[in-house]
């Protein structure tokens, strides 16, 4: 029977206290009925991970076994391992951690591109899998924020609604708002476990902003879906505004977002785009 060795007792340390961590609804399975196993079963995980119930207990006893590359980011997905930890228990093993694919930029077709400009004055954007806004209208920066302005790494409809204060002005309800924005964030976060982008930038937002971290745990799962938002500007007041989402075709994580106003606030949104900003501030 092989012996355990410290890098493999860690390993196995390291995989039972994610596992532990876990529940059930975290990783999409059913709770069923009362469990005496903190956290996860072993032969969940195994599941999970697409390996037998029986190595990966020889994993957590920490037997001195070399798991091989694909079988450790199988665990690292299953047990929701973030960029660090992952790379942690390659090296454990592997002793060096895995080669990291380069992250490519999320572009956006310039033809979608074209379509949101000509939007305008209907108030339209994209944003991309992790909610990075790829392109906006006029319209749409005039009642939001003006997102070319701001920094690359700020571009981004998560990082303005919690931590910019004048998405607190814009937003008329902005606890509603915010905590669905976060529940579609989770929602495409399951979609792509142990994607470092995603790990990124939801330690900023609990870094950030407290209720971030007082929301997450709370674990809600919120679809993306048409609707109605309210929006407060300095000139126009408040805009009641019907949104629709669609999503690319040729790459589904990208949202087009429109919206519609009534006849008398499109109206007054289209003599906004028309003026100079001189002249806008003066709309009535």
């Amino acid at each position: 029977m092989p012996q355990s060795t410290p890098r493999a007792k860690e390993l196995g340390e390291l995989l039972r206290s994610r596992r532990e961590r876990l529940q059930p609804a975290d990783v999409g399975l059913p709770t069923g009925a009362r469990r005496r196993t903190r956290g996860l079963r072993r032969e969940e995980v195994a599941q999970l991970a697409a390996i037998s119930s029986t190595y990966y207990a020889y994993l957590e006893q920490g037997r001195d076994i070399r798991p091989s590359r694909q079988v450790l980011d199988s665990l690292s997905a299953a047990l929701r391992l973030d960029a660090a930890e992952r790379s942690h228990i390659h090296e454990l093993i592997h002793g060096a951690p895995p080669a990291e694919k380069p992250a490519a930029a999320e572009s956006l077709a310039p033809a979608v591109v074209a379509l949101v400009d000509r939007l305008d004055p209907c108030p339209a954007y994209v944003t991309g899998r992790c909610w990075d806004v790829l392109a906006a209208n006029r319209a749409a920066r005039t009642l939001w924020t003006d997102w070319p302005t701001r920094a690359p790494d700020a571009r981004n409809l998560l990082w303005w609604m919690f931590t910019d204060p004048g998405a607190r002005q814009v937003m008329v309800d902005w606890p509603a708002e915010a905590s669905a924005l976060l529940g579609r964030f989770r929602s495409a976060a399951a979609r792509h476990p142990g994607d470092p982008d995603f790990s990124t930038l939801l330690e900023r937002l609990r870094a950030a902003s407290p209720e971030v971290r007082a929301w997450w745990p709370q674990h809600r799962v919120v679809p993306l879906g048409s609707g109605t938002k309210r929006l407060r500007h300095p000139v126009l007041g408040i805009l009641e505004l019907e949104h629709v989402v669609l999503q690319l075709a040729d790459d589904p994580e990208q949202k087009l977002v429109t919206f519609n106003a009534a006849a008398e606030d499109q109206a007054r949104i289209s003599r906004l785009m028309r003026m100079s900003p001189a002249d806008a501030d003066h709309v009535a």
